[in-house]
């Protein structure tokens, strides 16, 4: 007889039924019943006998988790105004001229001309952001050419459909008759790459197929240029959990400043006075904002929107597409003006518009995204009665769940930081999406303590600009109003989730309800139903993705990969890991969190203040939330509202240290298991100290000291946000390839050691690179000279091998990591463990 803590292999259990919502609806009839959730979850082993979870079989425990990340970089051209193809293009556009001509008509104001010749001629840093580079043709190698021909068509799986109607933005010929190819950064990347390998005719086969691999990574769909992880990465105890995929990251940033070195000298971009750049900055650039307000909007999506030449067969159905997208996020601004007013936060007619063109889209951030093992071999067994309705239902909780503790990513392990100006706090601009995102209730409420924490007030009253700048400068002089910092305003400036409408929840576990919300939003003028839902915490299903798991988009800028991004993926791991535990011990439930847009927003509240870096928040006392009841009940400093009736006033910080302790307390066996305790203590200590260890401390110091200032708030607001880009541009720039490159010398390191004990693919790798003394001698040697990027062309390409080399290596490291271990989905443990 079967004992009962024993596991019946999933194989040979009977088929498992969902309970649907119509057939067990919860209490307000709108969620899914846990009694199937319950029975699946003891069915494959992840709950034992009297409700305890099992830790060993749970998805996102030890050894079950894989990792990815993409990354959005910001790039610039620094040169003269003649040479850099923005200034140029502007220059020279029927755009520009069209104005000239209505303006000598007498039919617009002679300062839209102005003002957009003096955008041309005042750039005294000679960076010029997002702009393309040209160049001869004549310089790309035949494979080169080749890879862009095939890019150009139409359709890359129909030959016979031609070239695209657009290939005349990208071949032309120059004054002399000579052939010029135009492209944007974020796809000469993949060409700087395509010339190498085409030069390269003794490279090994083996790294000559992951340089062709690695060209699909780098896409070329927005402003600006996404890369995505060159491998699936476990997340092993042994190797770190996260800062197995800090690493990763780190080589893709370091190979692609490799790569960018490499066309600036191929390509003979430096010597024509183009000198391309690209580095983590999280903000649009800011004289890309002013050159938005100059313009039309259909000029803007001209100059910056991506054309989609690497990622897609159809790159001109992409390129639409994107422009969609900017299109949407335009209007959907807009339509906020009139939610605003309706919330009572505008109160009469005196507004600035927000441009008809909106820049959100050339925001910068990183993606990462977990996927587990276990389910995904349930999900491709057809025998496992796991389908993807139960990866619906469980990962709708797990989101759920997860959004009341993204309050401890903001400014703690990335950050934007950013200064408002007095003249910049006209509701319609500061608060950006928020309408979108959060109930009239909770809008108001992070309007009135965000006015006053910024301090505007004259003798008592609150004031907010008025509208006619010079008015506002006055009063702002005058009264000594200076504005705001904030840590995180990428996620003030950008669309990061929707809300829910009442009829449509987003994460009720029933399947299509993101296409329903889609429909909803977009009868409404918020969004379209062409484009995907934003999720701060995103399901990634199996049946679409090819793995199942979650992706977190709530990431700006880190100022360390090897630190921050690594105990963040740490703490995303974890927080996920123990979603499950409480699921699995029946003590997370639909019910628990209801579906309500009302309870959305009030859990997300807090997510949007410690952005803002508001002090407090409000719940209601009798919520019917009950799991963040649980977490306030640990809050110490709450009290009753004296300005809110029925409302418990919460501490942003005391609330954050409350979630801390939930996780320490609840998740104390997955700590210990996945051996994550220093990165519990290192996040107390980010919290309790944030101005020395938290990112959003950390970025605001690097930048001051670049100023030689203290405090944000007595800078002017456009010099610092102008101190924050050359910052990320130049010294954060450096730091970044720096630990990237310490990294590098260390796996070569690891390689030299394999090599000399006896390891054959390594030795072998090693072997067909020409590096005379060794990989780490050559690095060494030519390290100077690569920060101050005195390299050439031919060394650069010895470096790029070498680089190719070890991400070769890791790719097949991690390969036989996840062949050799089978996810326990497919065979379970036999024992639940107490």
């Amino acid at each position: 007889m079967r004992k009962e803590s024993e596991i019946i292999p999933v194989s040979r259990q009977k088929p498992l039924v969902l309970v649907t919502p119509d057939a067990a609806p919860h209490a307000g009839g709108r969620g899914i019943s846990m009694h199937g959730t319950r029975e699946l979850l003891a069915r494959l082993g992840w709950s034992c006998e009297g409700g305890r979870a099992n830790l060993a079989n749970l998805p996102f425990s030890l050894d079950d988790a894989t990792a990815g990340s993409e990354t959005e970089l910001q790039v610039a051209v620094a040169g003269r105004r003649q040479d850099v193809d923005l200034p140029r293009l502007i220059e020279q556009s029927d755009y520009f001229a069209n104005m000239a001509k209505r303006v000598v008509a007498g039919d617009s104001p002679r300062r839209l001309v102005t003002e957009l010749e003096r955008f041309l001629e005042e750039n005294p840093s000679g960076v010029w952001e997002n702009s393309w580079v040209r160049f001869p043709a004549r310089l790309l190698s035949p494979y080169a050419r080749e890879i862009l021909e095939q890019d150009l068509q139409a359709d890359r799986t129909d030959p016979s459909a031609g070239r695209r109607s657009d290939v005349s933005r990208f071949l032309a010929l120059d004054a002399a008759g000579e052939e010029q190819v135009r492209l944007p950064v974020s796809y000469l990347l993949k060409i700087a790459l395509a010339d190498l390998l085409g030069t390269q005719a003794t490279m090994p086969s083996r790294v000559r197929e992951t340089g062709r691999r690695l060209m699909t990574h780098y896409l070329n769909d927005n402003t600006s240029p996404e890369t995505f992880s060159f491998h699936v990465v476990p997340l092993r105890k042994e190797a770190g959990t996260g800062r197995a995929l800090a690493r990763e990251t780190g080589k893709r940033f370091l190979l692609t400043q490799f790569l960018l070195m490499y066309a600036n000298e191929r390509f003979a971009l430096k010597e024509s006075g183009q000198h391309a750049l690209i580095y983590f900055a999280p903000h649009p650039p800011i004289r890309q904002k002013e050159l938005n307000g100059l313009i039309s909007d259909s000029f803007y999506r001209e100059l910056f929107m991506s054309p989609c030449l690497s990622g897609w067969d159809r790159g001109e159905e992409k390129y639409r597409y994107m422009q969609l997208c900017h299109q949407v996020l335009s209007r959907s601004q807009l339509n906020a003006v009139a939610k605003l007013r309706e919330a009572g936060i505008i109160v009469n007619n005196l507004v600035v518009l927000p441009t008809v063109s909106n820049v959100s889209l050339a925001n910068n951030g990183t993606h990462v995204s977990l996927g587990s093992r276990r389910m995904a071999a349930l999900l491709s067994d057809a025998r496992s009665g796991f389908t993807p309705l139960h990866e619906k239902q469980l990962g709708d909780l797990v989101i759920k769940m997860v959004e009341h503790f993204l309050p401890l990513f903001v400014g703690t392990y990335s950050a934007a930081p950013y200064r408002l100006a007095f003249t910049d706090f006209h509701p319609e601009l500061a608060l950006g999406f928020l309408p979108h995102e959060l109930d009239y209730t909770h809008l108001r409420m992070i309007w009135r303590r965000w006015k006053k924490k910024a301090s505007l007030s004259v003798f008592g009253q609150p004031v907010t600009p008025f509208g006619p700048p010079w008015i506002d400068r006055l009063v702002s002089t005058v009264f000594g109003l200076k504005g705001d910092f904030v840590a995180d305003y990428r996620l003030m400036d950008y669309l990061v989730c929707l809300l829910s409408t009442s009829r449509s929840p987003a994460l009720d576990g029933r399947p299509g309800n993101g296409d329903k919300l889609r429909r909803d939003l977009a009868s409404l003028g918020v969004f379209d139903d062409q484009m995907s839902v934003y999720l701060l915490y995103k399901l990634r299903e199996f049946d679409k993705m090819g793995f199942t798991g979650f992706e977190g988009r709530y990431y700006s800028l880190f100022p360390s990969l090897g630190t921050d991004m690594a105990n963040a993926v740490d703490l995303q791991l974890l927080l996920t890991a123990l979603a499950f535990k409480l699921i699995a011990q029946g003590d997370l439930h639909h019910a628990m969190i209801p579906d309500d847009p009302s309870l959305e927003s009030e859990r997300r509240q807090v997510f949007f203040a410690s952005a803002i870096g508001i002090p407090t928040f409000f719940v209601r006392r009798q919520t019917g939330n009950l799991f963040l009841r649980r977490i306030i009940e640990r809050v110490k400093g709450t009290r009753p509202s004296r300005r809110y009736p029925g409302y418990i006033r919460v501490p942003v910080a005391a609330y954050r240290l409350a979630l801390v302790e939930f996780i320490s307390e609840q998740g104390a066996d997955l700590v210990e298991m996945l051996g994550l305790g220093e990165t519990i203590r290192d996040l107390r200590e980010r919290l309790v100290n944030p101005g020395e260890m938290s990112a959003a401390g950390r970025l605001t110091r690097g930048i001051l000291n670049g100023m030689g200032g203290k405090d944000p708030l007595r800078v002017d607001a456009s010099e610092f946000n102008a101190g924050a880009e050359h910052h990320y541009r130049d010294t954060l720039r450096l730091s970044h390839l720096e630990e990237a490159y310490a990294s590098l010398l260390d796996d070569c390191s690891q390689l030299e050691l394999s090599a000399r004990e006896g390891d054959g693919p390594a030795r072998s790798l090693l072997g067909s690179l020409p590096l005379g003394n060794g990989a780490c001698s050559f690095l060494r040697a030519i390290h100077a000279d690569l920060m101050q990027e005195r390299l050439d062309a031919a060394t650069l390409r010895q470096l790029i091998v070498l680089t190719l080399s070890t991400v070769h290596h890791d790719t097949d490291s991690a390969a036989r990591f996840i062949n050799e271990r089978p996810a326990d989905g497919a065979v379970p443990p036999s024992v639940c463990r107490s």
